[in-house]
């Protein structure tokens, strides 16, 4: 998220907003939210309204961003889709906050299993930067869209699709968008059937841990397992996938659910009870 385009570097809130921001990159998502709820509130006592009302859509976008990210994506989406609304037809550095809104509601909607809405938000968001491309830097939520549009189209079975997309941009990728896209090429795989590939691609890369992607590639790697037939290690990758949400993530979180999920259908094929 860019800080201080609709705010001056040097205000103290710009500061705060950038704070908050170094928070949620750290993971800390509960403090960020919390922070930004904070600064929303200050946002409506400020003198300027231009201002406030400025410094209320960032702390909004950067709460609503952090509960995305923890698991709580269904609880504000409505939220979301207000903001979308307040902010359409904005012109100059608006646009870009527009679109990172836009992009977590595309993640709350995957979350939620509404596939096809996630995919045309995303289809439409990839439209719009490639109209901003030569006024701003856009790689960054270019690649978290394309990330979201992968899990869109596995969500769809169009595993084909989604594989050509991971990996196409995975080599451009860094940091959290390389594991979220290294994760969706593993899971195209196993949607295919291609199990011994997705495990061998799920143990090739390790990409920079995040708190975001708490249990992923646990839990993609105990699908490939599964799909091998090998059930024992298949369960305790995916109970290594549920400590690591249960540890890091809302219980809410759709990665939780899937890890769950998993280790249901996987007991019940050898017979053991889930805990």
């Amino acid at each position: 998220m860019k800080i201080a385009s609709l705010l001056r570097r040097q205000s103290r809130e710009a500061a705060a907003l950038e704070h908050l921001h170094h928070l949620w990159k750290e993971g800390k998502y509960e403090e960020a939210e919390a922070g930004a709820r904070a600064l929303e509130a200050e946002a409506g006592r400020l003198r300027r309204r231009g201002r406030g009302i400025a410094v209320a859509w960032y702390a909004r976008a950067l709460a609503t961003a952090a509960a995305c990210v923890h698991g709580r994506g269904a609880q504000v989406l409505a939220e979301l889709e207000s903001l979308i609304a307040e902010l359409s037809g904005m012109a100059g550095p608006g646009r870009t906050l527009l679109l990172e809104i836009r992009n977590n509601r595309m993640v709350v909607l995957n979350g939620v299993e509404r596939y096809a809405e996630a995919e045309a938000e995303g289809l439409e968001v990839l439209r719009n930067l490639t109209r901003l491309k030569h006024l701003v830097p856009v790689r960054d939520i270019e690649l978290s869209v394309l990330s979201n549009m992968v899990r869109a189209l596995c969500g769809q079975a169009r595993y084909e699709e989604a594989e050509a997309i991971a990996r196409g941009n995975l080599p451009r990728a860094e940091e959290s968008t390389l594991a979220a896209l290294h994760h969706g090429l593993v899971r195209s795989l196993n949607g295919q059937g291609r199990h011994h590939e997705a495990l061998t691609e799920a143990r090739r890369l390790t990409p920079l841990w995040t708190r975001g992607h708490s249990g992923a590639l646990a839990t993609n790697t105990a699908a490939a397992l599964h799909g091998l037939g090998h059930r024992s290690e298949a369960e305790a990758a995916v109970r290594e996938a549920l400590t690591e949400c249960e540890r890091f993530l809302h219980p809410d979180h759709p990665q939780a659910r899937e890890a769950r999920t998993l280790l249901a259908r996987i007991t019940a094929d050898d017979g053991t009870v889930n805990r």
